[in-house]
C-alpha cells in the first residue's frame, strides 16, 4: 500500500515537474594561430528526475529529452546550432527517486568577440510545460601574449588519466564536470582543472590554490609545475572543503615564477550544498 501511494506521489510530481537543464562553458587557447580567438567547450547536463517515463515494456520504462544548442553572435546570426536527443537507460522501477543526469560536450573555436549561448531542453514524452531554455554570454577576447590559465573547470571527482578516444577527454584527462559547479551533500573535496599558456617552458613555476568562501579561508595548497614547450600545460588538483559551511565559494589559481612574481592568476566559483544527496556526476 505505502509503495503504491509512494509511486502515485512520484507519478505526480513528474507530471507537473518542469525539464531541467545546467550549461557550463569554459574557453581555452586555440591552437589554430590562423584563426585565432578560442576553444569554446560546452558542457550540457540534463537531469532526469523531471523528465517523464513512458512504459515501452513490461517492466521497462523509458524517458527522452531533446536538446538544441545554438551559439548566437552579437548581430543575433548563428555561429553554431546542434540538435542532439538524450535517452537515459531504461529503468524497472520509476519509483527510484535519483536518476543519473546525463550530459554532452560540444568542442568549438569561435574568433574574438561577443556571443550568447543558448540551450533548449524539451521532454519528448511531456505535451504541457516540458520545455525550459537557459542561456549566457560569452566574451572571447585577443589571445594573451604572456602567461595565462584558461578558465578553471569544476570537476564531480578526480580527472582520471586515460588514452581512450572519448569526447569527454581533455589532454589525456577524462573529466567528469560538477553542473553548474555544485557540490552536494557527502562530497568532501572540490576537485578542478585548468591550463597554463604561454609560460616560459622548462621554467620551474610554483603554483598556489586557495578556497574561501564570504565567511574565511577554507584550505591553500602549493605545488611546482614546468610548463610544456609549444603546447598547453595541464593542471589538475584538488582542495578539501573541511569545514566550509554550505553556500557559494570562490577558488583561486596563481602562478609566481622562482623570484616570486605573479605571472597570472584565474578564479571560478561555485556553490556547497550540505542538506542533499545527488547523483555522482553528469557522464
Amino acid at each position: 500500500m505505502l509503495k503504491s501511494v509512494l509511486y502515485s506521489l512520484l507519478s505526480l510530481l513528474s507530471l507537473t515537474a518542469q525539464a531541467q537543464i545546467s550549461l557550463d562553458v569554459a574557453q581555452f587557447r586555440n591552437l589554430d594561430k590562423v584563426q585565432g580567438g578560442a576553444e569554446v567547450e560546452i558542457y550540457v547536463t540534463v537531469p532526469t528526475q523531471t523528465l517523464l517515463y513512458r512504459q515501452r515494456a513490461p517492466k521497462q520504462f523509458q524517458s527522452s529529452a531533446v536538446v538544441t544548442l545554438q551559439v548566437l553572435k552579437a548581430d543575433g546570426q548563428s555561429a553554431f546550432q546542434e540538435t542532439v536527443t538524450l535517452k537515459p537507460p531504461t529503468l524497472t522501477d520509476t519509483t527510484i527517486r535519483i536518476k543519473n543526469p546525463l550530459s554532452f560536450i560540444k568542442r568549438i573555436n569561435l574568433p574574438a568577440g561577443q556571443y550568447i549561448v543558448r540551450c533548449r531542453v524539451r521532454d519528448q514524452y511531456r505535451s504541457a510545460n516540458g520545455e525550459t531554455t537557459t542561456e549566457q554570454p560569452l566574451q572571447i577576447g585577443a589571445e594573451p601574449k604572456t602567461a595565462a590559465l584558461t578558465d578553471i573547470v569544476l570537476l564531480a571527482g578526480p580527472a582520471l588519466k586515460t588514452d581512450a578516444a572519448d569526447p569527454f577527454n581533455r589532454r589525456g584527462y577524462r573529466l567528469t564536470r560538477a553542473p553548474g559547479g555544485v557540490y552536494s551533500r557527502g562530497t568532501e573535496n572540490v576537485f578542478f582543472y585548468t591550463e597554463l599558456n604561454q609560460a616560459p617552458a622548462g621554467r620551474p613555476v610554483q603554483l598556489h590554490y586557495h578556497l574561501e568562501n564570504a565567511e574565511g579561508f577554507a584550505a591553500d595548497a602549493n605545488a611546482p609545475l614546468t610548463p610544456a614547450a609549444g603546447r598547453p600545460t595541464a593542471i589538475v588538483a584538488q582542495l578539501p572543503f573541511g569545514p566550509l559551511p554550505a553556500g557559494e565559494f570562490t577558488l583561486i589559481i596563481e602562478v609566481r615564477n622562482a623570484a616570486r612574481k605573479l605571472l597570472c592568476t584565474q578564479t571560478v566559483r561555485g556553490r556547497r550544498e550540505t542538506q542533499d544527496y545527488a547523483p555522482a556526476g553528469a557522464r
